[in-house]
């Protein structure tokens, strides 16, 4: 297969040839912006988005989700970047987990209490809210934790639940006291308005 070459304003862009004989499209210059997604990005569910914490690089991504919330899960305040942008484009930011008390940010589980934990879900299972996107620095172990009890809730059975958390924490892997938070926590304290929950936790909650 030949592959040629051509330059471009110190580019270089690619034009293949298929195995059929048919020209791929050729890209003449590069996008005018970076669609760059933040770090540990998923879809949890339709218009249900997880994340670490987003920065400028990310936004313009974000712009295309057109986010109404955000719920960020930390003791810390996000960095002034990401409060300017929900600012200026009209994102609601929710502050699930500031506890004064929590100590250094060290544990994934600081500050994540169980009365933050379904602060965070009644805002989720309200369908008003969306698009929404869940995240806290790494996106790891308190968006794991706030994911995972949401898909308790959804009738997940453990080991569904422990594999989802677990795709998202890295090498070193899940934290044991997180997943033992997810499986002790009791699901009947959400409070679910079936006039205002999303149509996928109608389904699942049946």
């Amino acid at each position: 297969m030949e592959t040629d070459y051509e330059e471009d304003d110190d580019n270089v862009y690619i034009n293949e040839e298929l195995e059929s004989g048919k020209e791929q499209v050729v890209v003449s210059h590069a996008p005018d912006q970076r669609i760059v997604p933040p770090l540990n990005f998923c879809p949890v569910e339709r218009y249900l988005y997880r994340s670490g914490q987003p920065s400028p690089v990310n936004f313009p991504f974000l712009l295309n989700l057109n986010l109404r919330t955000i719920i960020w899960l930390a003791n810390e305040e996000p960095q002034d970047t990401l409060l300017e942008f929900c600012d200026a484009h009209g994102i609601q930011l929710q502050f699930a987990t500031i506890n004064p008390d929590g100590g250094e940010d060290d544990n994934p589980w600081d500050g994540l209490t169980e009365h933050s934990i379904i602060s965070a879900l009644q805002t989720i299972v309200n369908i008003e809210n969306y698009p929404l996107l869940v995240c806290c620095g790494m996106g790891r172990h308190r968006t794991g934790t706030v994911i995972g009890c949401l898909r308790r809730i959804m009738g997940w059975n453990l080991a569904s639940v422990s594999e989802e958390y677990r795709r998202f924490t890295g090498s070193r892997g899940g934290r044991i006291l997180v997943e033992l938070l997810i499986e002790a926590f009791d699901t009947h304290l959400v409070k679910i308005d079936r006039e205002k929950a999303p149509r996928w936790l109608l389904s699942a909650v049946k």
